[in-house]
This record gives C-alpha cells, sequence and structure tokens, in this order.
C-alpha cells in the first residue's frame, strides 16, 4: 500500500506550491521594501485607520494593536481593527497601505457587502471542512480503498475551496476601495499610490495562492475517486 508521503497524485500540488512559495516571499520582501519608504504624511497607519473610518461614517469600530508581523486584519465579531506593530505605528506606505486594506473590510462589514457576508456565513463549515475533508479523503483511499470515505472529504473541503475563491472578491475589493480613499483624501501623492498598490497586490497574490492549493487538493481527492472506480 503506497503512503500518503509518496503519493502519487501530489503532483497536481507543485505549479501552486510553488505559487504559493513565491508569492510568500514576494509579500514579505515587498512588505518590508516599503515599511522603509515614509509617506509625505506625517500621520501612522493607526491614524489613517481612524480618520477614514471616521471620513466613511463609521464610529463603532475600534482601532487596536496587536501583536506579530503582518497579523493585521479586521475583526467583525469585535468590530476592531487589528494593526501589527509596524502598521499601527508606522507611516511608511507600507503602513498606511495596510491599515487602509483593513479599513476596506470594516467598510465592507458597514455597508453588508455580499461576497463578505457570503464568506462570513461559510466560516463554520469551511472551517469543518478544511480540518476533516482532505486528511478523510486520503484516509479512505489510502487505508480502506473506500469510494464512500472519499465522497465524503470531497465533499467537505468543497466547502473549503468555495471559501477561499469567494475571499479574491472581498480582498480584491478592500485594496481597490483603500487605494481611492487614500488618494481620495490625499494620504497618498500618485508617486506613493502606485508604491503602496504593489504592496497590495503582492498581498493580494498570496490569496490566489492559496486558492489554487486548494483547488488543487480538491483535484487531488477527485482524481482518487476516480482511481478507486477504476479498480
Amino acid at each position: 500500500m503506497p503512503f500518503f508521503f509518496f503519493d502519487p497524485t501530489m503532483v497536481i500540488l507543485i505549479p501552486a506550491i510553488i505559487l504559493a512559495m513565491y508569492a510568500q516571499f514576494k509579500v514579505k520582501s515587498t512588505f518590508n521594501r516599503y515599511l522603509n519608504v515614509r509617506a509625505q504624511t506625517a500621520k501612522t497607519g493607526a491614524d489613517v485607520a481612524r480618520e477614514l473610518l471616521n471620513k466613511e461614517g463609521i464610529y463603532d469600530v475600534q482601532v487596536s494593536r496587536t501583536s506579530g508581523k503582518l497579523s493585521d486584519h479586521y475583526d467583525p465579531k469585535d468590530k476592531v481593527l487589528r494593526l501589527s506593530p509596524d502598521v499601527y505605528d508606522g507611516n511608511s506606505l507600507a503602513s498606511i497601505g495596510v491599515a487602509a486594506h483593513e479599513t476596506g473590510h470594516a467598510i465592507q462589514d458597514n455597508v453588508d457587502y455580499a461576497p463578505l457576508r457570503f464568506r462570513h456565513s461559510l466560516v463554520p463549515v469551511a472551517n469543518f471542512g478544511s480540518q476533516f475533508g482532505l486528511g478523510l479523503g486520503a484516509f479512505g483511499f489510502f487505508f480502506f480503498r473506500s469510494e464512500l470515505l472519499v465522497s465524503i472529504g470531497i465533499l467537505l473541503f468543497t466547502a473549503a475551496v468555495l471559501f477561499q475563491i469567494v475571499t479574491l472578491p472581498v480582498e480584491f475589493n478592500a485594496s481597490s476601495r483603500a487605494l481611492k480613499l487614500l488618494k481620495k483624501h490625499n494620504y497618498l501623492t500618485g508617486k506613493e499610490a502606485k508604491g503602496t498598490k504593489k504592496v497590495l497586490n503582492a498581498a493580494a497574490l498570496t490569496y490566489v495562492a492559496a486558492t489554487l492549493v486548494a483547488i488543487g487538493h480538491l483535484v487531488r481527492l477527485i482524481v482518487m475517486r476516480g482511481m478507486l472506480d477504476d479498480e
């Protein structure tokens, strides 16, 4: 019986894994590059986030500092923008861009942006599917040769893939909102906006890569089920 680590279907994942590795390198290198480029405005990422929220009439979202690097996120449950120290305290192009991006998510939540609402509804089933779908499918294939178990794994993991796919328009839209607001309210010059856009584009690539990896895993499970059909 072949072992999971020597699974020949893993070849399906190779392009996506290479892209994911490149995306991680790209986002870190681009972020670090523009983290050292100070914006003309004297405002920090936290300042920009608070001001943009106020300009959009959003007063129930807090802006707080969180630990880690590139750990920035919007918490819709507690209505909090959590910014990493580099972003919260920094006034670089990277800091302002990331802060505005996360503010974009808060704005999406405020206007009840449909893809964001749909993504939130998928969270419970997507978490369950990502934790158990792939493992159940592989376990059913390698140890029980069970088409039923693999099919259940496919069904569960499909929810995780759908979550990744829906994440793409949510992230792209947040970045688009961020750039428009930064330009509209004169936080960045035209040249500075180009640097900030590079940071946001690099971050977006990580979501594309994650989606392709998830799709690759789903394709693997489908191939496994097909192999069982042929036995």
